[in-house]
């Protein structure tokens, strides 16, 4: 078994390629690891060989793994050219440069796993297939949208971009369109709208259209690459030639096609690092995987293992929560990481019951509010839920309470139009700027013509949000003049452009609204985690134990995003609904960790799920139509319970009053209409329009997950109020 490095002070020895001329040479190594603790100096103080770091949230894992590179370069282990650094988004790659910068190693080549195999693809393609590698298409939807219209099937934007997420699994679990059908079902995917066979000729078509236009999409880049690493021998040593150590951040969500890719670079040796934690695997819809991470000290036997637990931004009253979320009894985490606080005692996190969203969101706005007239700044609240539908009710009151806010998880920052049309204008005030001007103030001017202004509008929706993206340019024009004054408008362009290549984003003066999978890698002072009710934490839709799981660990992630306040809500039914909505199964057990707790959740995490209904039972006898008493012999019929082609009873516009209801759910949870009920169960609930939440059982198609989520809404629905 791999052995870890003690939990105590003892300093780890120096790795022993490190020669004495190295260490009295101008970089002092020590220096390098002087500010770690002894779980990172034992990550940092090693370069060589294999290690797997299992780091829990806000253990410095980033500052661990960039000091680890640091050392292996000063001490002349490796060059920085042979360092490939991946991990999974543009942000986390330039944050990474930017400390390694600070730390004197300049060409380590720090980028996401598709910016690292696209260059290699560019590179070797003349060579290994002749000509210019094929262009990458940005976005899938036109080619999933054409792949569909040539197999005459009609579908809304809704269903294109699930589609598009359908195929985006099967390339990266490596699966030809021949195989998806039984890997699909194996893996209890539901293919959008289709049976999985149609799906399958979904995904052959969109090859063909793919190869009608020559070009690629970004699975190919990883595709072609590992193709072309494996066919050929010769460029699969050039490419080992030039990499000699490999650090993989966030390794618990690599697919098996990043790992088969991480393999070919690697070869044979066992000069890589991965870090990663268990309890944020969030993503395992995309594919990923943290078996790999798991599973690590298997792959190489004798690899290091360390643990970081030492968390460094929440309190102890935040992090009590979060391991009792993560380790309670019916949790099935693999060696779930208890963190151990390094912080100052704080508040104890909340717990507020509402009676619908509406109140919810007001009461979230009236504290935000609060806290912004205390002198706390916008940019340090979060407010965190499960799906992006949540933002409605909570950008209306927090725009009536005068909180500036910004949507996080939507269009790329350098990609709004608002932001295009800045940098053109900042390219030609640059060839004017003759120096007299400040920065700041200068660029305030430029872009007060492309619509910002000194005060916010008062005003939500697309005027808010484009002032919001000037707003943060302006502001980095500020921080930009203050750490270099005599910088000009022209190198603030230079920086921007740099910024844009990798996808950099400046932070914006607002409050951050996002969603639970967005605000993964972001911290805030103040965090409000709303919607804490079944339904929505865990979401409907997750209908399997592993599902639930992974709404478990989302709920981990939100949880630890917060620094020193939590403040956890959620409402009893939609707004005007006559409620019916649970607290979360995940919040019972907590006992006295969270204020507000309802006396009935108090209780041991061992009764966490909710009291459960079940359905009447009886003898098993075939259905027959209620109409001509024939047999049921289809699922449409037996859920209607008569024939198809007897007549209905149902009022049309109560069926019509159900459309526009699932229509409104769907777009809610950014789901298709089916997802939520069919058409056939629709037209069942307005024939026999049930009465309570037991008899919405009675009806085929409607399972307990959905009662919990739906049923208040429905009975609204089918007996409006006098």
């Amino acid at each position: 078994m791999p052995t870890r490095p003690p939990r105590s002070s003892a300093r780890p020895q120096p790795d022993t390629t490190v020669s004495p001329a190295v260490q009295r040479g101008s970089v002092d190594l020590e220096a390098i690891l002087s500010d770690l603790d002894p779980e990172q100096r034992a990550v940092a103080a090693q370069p060589r060989g294999a290690m797997c770091v299992l780091a829990g949230a806000g253990t410095g894992k980033t500052r661990a793994i960039t000091r680890r590179i640091a050392y292996a370069v000063h001490a002349g282990v490796f060059a920085p050219t042979q360092v490939l650094a991946v991990t999974f988004t543009a942000r986390a790659a330039g944050e990474m440069r930017t400390r390694l910068r600070q730390l004197g190693v300049e060409g380590v080549q720090a980028r996401t796993f598709h910016a690292a195999a696209l260059r290699q693809l560019h590179y070797f393609w003349p060579q290994a297939i002749g000509g210019g590698a094929p262009q990458v298409q940005g976005h899938k939807a036109p080619l999933v949208a054409e792949a569909l219209s040539r197999l005459r099937l009609e579908v809304d934007r809704t269903t294109i971009r699930d589609v598009a997420a359908e195929i985006e699994w099967s390339k990266v679990s490596m699966l030809t369109a021949e195989a998806y059908p039984a890997a699909a079902r194996a893996a209890r995917r539901e293919a959008p709208g289709m049976d999985h066979s149609a799906m399958a000729k979904v995904i052959e078509t969109y090859e063909a259209c793919k190869a009608d236009r020559g070009v690629i999409d970004f699975e190919d880049v990883l595709l072609l690459t590992v193709g072309i690493l494996e066919d050929r021998g010769d460029i699969a040593a050039a490419v080992r030639r030039q990499y000699r150590s490999f650090v993989v951040d966030e390794y618990q969500d690599v697919s098996a096609l990043q790992q088969r890719l991480l393999d070919a670079w690697v070869g044979d040796r066992d000069d890589v690092c991965v870090v990663g934690d268990p309890a944020q695997t969030i993503y395992s819809f995309t594919g990923a995987s943290d078996r790999f991470l798991l599973d690590f000290p298997q792959r190489y036997p004798g690899a290091t293992i360390v643990e970081l637990v030492r968390n460094y931004r929440s309190t102890p009253q935040i992090l009590e929560v979060a391991n009792k979320v993560i380790a309670a009894p019916t949790a099935r985490m693999r060696r779930p990481l208890r963190l151990v606080a390094q912080q100052q005692g704080g508040p104890r996190p909340t717990l507020r019951e509402h009676a619908d969203d509406a109140a919810e969101a007001d009461a979230v706005a009236a504290e935000i509010r609060a806290r912004l007239d205390a002198g706390v700044l916008p940019a340090q609240v979060a407010v965190l839920m499960r799906t992006n539908g949540q933002t409605e009710a909570l950008e209306a009151a927090l725009a009536d309470a005068g909180v500036p806010y910004l949507v996080r998880g939507g269009e790329r920052f350098f990609s709004r139009a608002e932001v295009r049309q800045a940098l053109v204008l900042l390219r030609g005030a640059a060839r004017t700027d003759d120096g007299s001007t400040p920065l700041a103030e200068l660029v305030g001017a430029v872009l007060g013509g492309a619509g910002w202004s000194p005060e916010p509008p008062g005003t939500r929706g697309a005027a808010r949000e484009r002032w919001e993206s000037l707003a943060a340019l302006v502001d980095l024009a500020e921080e930009t003049a203050a750490a270099s004054p005599a910088a000009r408008v022209a190198d603030f362009v230079m920086i921007l452009e740099e910024r844009a290549a990798a996808q950099h984003a400046p932070a914006a003066a607002g409050v951050t609204l996002a969603s639970l999978h967005a605000a993964k890698g972001l911290e805030w002072d103040h965090v409000h985690l709303i919607g804490c009710s079944e339904g929505l934490l865990p979401i409907s839709l997750a209908d399997t134990p592993e599902a639930v799981d992974e709404e478990r660990r989302l709920l981990y992630v939100g949880v630890t995003r917060a620094r020193t306040t939590l403040s956890l809500s959620y409402a009893l039914g939609r707004s005007g609904s006559r409620g019916g909505r649970r607290l979360s199964r995940f919040l019972y057990g907590l006992g006295e960790a969270v204020d507000g707790l309802p006396r009935h959740a108090e209780v041991s995490a061992k009764a966490e799920a909710p009291r459960r209904r079940r359905r009447k039972t009886g003898t098993r006898r075939t259905p027959t139509c209620s109409a001509c008493g024939a047999p049921l012999d289809t699922a449409a019929a037996r859920i209607l319970g008569r024939c198809e082609t007897c007549p209905s009873s149902a009022d049309p516009a109560l069926v019509e009053a159900l459309r526009e209801w699932r229509t409104r759910r769907a777009s809610t949870d950014k789901v298709p209409a089916y997802v939520v009920l069919t058409d056939a169960t629709l037209l069942a609930l307005a024939e026999r329009r049930p009465r309570t939440e037991d008899d919405l059982l009675d009806i085929p198609g409607i399972a307990e997950r959905k009662v919990e989520s739906y049923g208040a809404e429905l009975l609204a629905v089918l007996h409006p109020r006098a």
